[in-house]
């Protein structure tokens, strides 16, 4: 007994880096086929015609290009629903059928070929049009128009179409500044992670207002705190929330800075936390802040400025969720007005739109810094970049 003991352990040793390596070769595998379409929506005043899509491999880091996905006009912003089989995009017009609207548009995806195959549009409810967001359920999608300072929601039918609007608000007041906050504009809409509460930036009221959403029947109620102020003038944009749900952070397009809320899930309370500039202290040119997203490991956040042309760097406290200064990476480019993080959180593809490119960053895991490439994606009057996994 004794002997055949020793006999196991001593093949047991022998077969180790052999089956090490299989497993590792298993574990490259998989990460292998974990590969992406990259779609982005753009303005079609200039040269380009609607949305492009690449294919993506976060293994290689390469991006090959699949070219025009969709025929469409001005679809700035995208969003994918939970099933991946259907891109939504809003339509950044002022007039749609006659009327004071945009539109939203609802394709169906080829996971193959990237291609995207028009299944209809309905009006926005509001002109201008810049935000779009599917639930959680993948039932709704919720509509922010900017100069129609509204919001809007949609159902989802079976075969991805969008139907007759179940949802709609219209906000009322103003701000400070009289060129940008003359009224309401509401700039982008969100759902909470728990699915129970839709965010919405306004930024012609410096306000990011709350609403309950149910999404059974897809309709958006005033909650209770309705909304949460920022400084006057700061003009709030977009909304991220913290992977821990604990937070909230709101880049302000006019006063180029982030303002951090506590968050609290059961009320939909924000309560704020801290303000900080997206601006090295010796700028002292006109720029305005975009873009806010969270890195995927929660401990760092980025924010675009357009102007000084650049991705701003923050750290994130785990458990206070305030911001500290990190550095500032240059988008090599004109008018960062999006970015995206892949999904594997290696990544940081910055879209600059008023240079035609989209510039990919490697994000170093330990410090979040921002390292270019080399690798630059050429598409026309970029706005918005998103990622679908596929097989």
């Amino acid at each position: 007994m004794k002997t055949i003991r020793c006999f196991c352990l001593v093949l047991a040793a022998l077969l180790a880096p052999f089956l090490l390596a299989l497993y590792a070769q298993g574990t490259e595998t998989a990460a292998t086929k974990s590969k992406y379409l990259l779609y982005i929506g753009t303005y079609t005043e200039k040269k380009s015609k609607g949305i492009y899509a690449y294919r993506f491999d976060p293994v290689t880091g390469q991006s090959n290009s699949l070219g025009l996905a969709a025929e469409s006009v001005n679809p700035s912003f995208l969003a994918i629903e939970p099933s991946r089989r259907f891109l939504y995009a809003v339509n950044e017009i002022s007039r749609y059928e006659g009327r004071s609207s945009g539109g939203v548009s609802a394709f169906a995806i080829d996971p193959g070929t990237g291609k995207l195959t028009l299944l209809n549009e309905v009006p926005s409810g509001g002109a201008g049009p810049c935000h779009i967001a599917v639930d959680k359920t993948g039932r709704y999608v919720l509509v922010a128009n900017y100069d129609g300072g509204s919001l809007a929601v949609f159902p989802i039918l079976k075969d991805g179409r969008l139907g007759e609007a179940s949802a709609f608000v219209r906000h009322s007041g103003a701000s400070i500044n009289p060129q940008r906050q003359e009224g309401p504009h509401a700039h982008s809409i969100y759902p909470s992670p728990d699915n129970r509460l839709a965010i919405s930036a306004d930024l012609g009221l410096d306000e990011v207002l709350v609403y309950r959403f149910d999404a059974e029947k897809g309709t958006l109620a005033p909650n209770n705190p309705l909304f949460a102020k920022v400084n006057p003038g700061a003009g709030p944009r977009h909304f991220a929330f913290h992977t821990s749900g604990k937070f909230g952070y709101v880049i302000n397009e006019l006063q180029s800075t982030v303002s951090v809320f506590s968050y609290e899930p059961a009320s939909g309370a924000l309560h704020m936390l801290q303000t900080i500039s997206t601006l090295p202290k010796d700028f002292e040119g006109e720029s305005a802040a975009a873009e806010v997203q969270v890195h995927p490991s929660g401990k760092f956040l980025y924010g675009s400025n357009r102007g000084h042309d650049s991705i701003a760097l923050f750290t994130i406290n785990s458990r206070k969720g305030t911001l500290t200064p990190n550095g500032y990476a240059l988008t090599l480019g004109k008018t960062p007005r999006n970015f995206a993080v892949d999904p594997t959180g290696s990544y940081l593809f910055a879209a600059n739109q008023d240079s035609d490119s989209i510039v990919q960053f490697r994000i170093d895991p330990n410090t979040g810094r921002l390292t270019p490439t080399g690798q630059v994606l050429e598409v026309p009057s970029p706005v918005c970049v998103i990622f679908v996994p596929i097989e």
